[in-house]
């Protein structure tokens, strides 16, 4: 089921081959999808055309997605804009700055284990938008 008016997405992660899966499958949803390989990049591209919603890495080269979503939570002008973490780290990780202990204190509005379906990020991506 297409949405009704077309919803711009940021992807954004450091493998290439994963942000090329997510941005098709968002495509052929009916998003408009733009990608970003590192923190940094990022920021830029948000700052210069805020978009509806970022699906966002969490490790990452530049700046995690941890820090990226803290910014943007932070900025007046950004912090609406809805960010899902997407991240390989397991649940029991707590002693490195990629534990989902850090992760819950950016302030994300939703959080997905890699790999997790397409079906989910787009249950939970429908569901911030809308």
């Amino acid at each position: 089921m297409a949405l009704e008016s077309k919803k711009v997405v940021l992807v954004v992660d450091d493998e290439a081959d994963f942000a090329f899966i997510v941005q098709k499958n968002l495509k052929q949803q009916g998003f408009v999808v733009e990608v970003a390989y590192d923190g940094a990049e990022a920021l830029e591209k948000i700052r210069n055309d805020p978009p509806d919603a970022v699906i966002l890495d969490v490790m990452m080269p530049e700046k995690t997605g941890y820090e990226v979503c803290a910014e943007l939570k932070k900025n007046k002008a950004l912090e609406a804009i809805p960010v899902i973490l997407l991240t390989a780290v397991a649940d029991h990780v707590s002693s490195t700055r990629y534990s989902h202990h850090h992760g819950i204190t950016t302030m994300a509005d939703d959080y997905l284990p890699k790999p997790s379906s397409i079906e989910d990020l787009l249950i939970r991506l429908r569901r911030l938008v809308e």
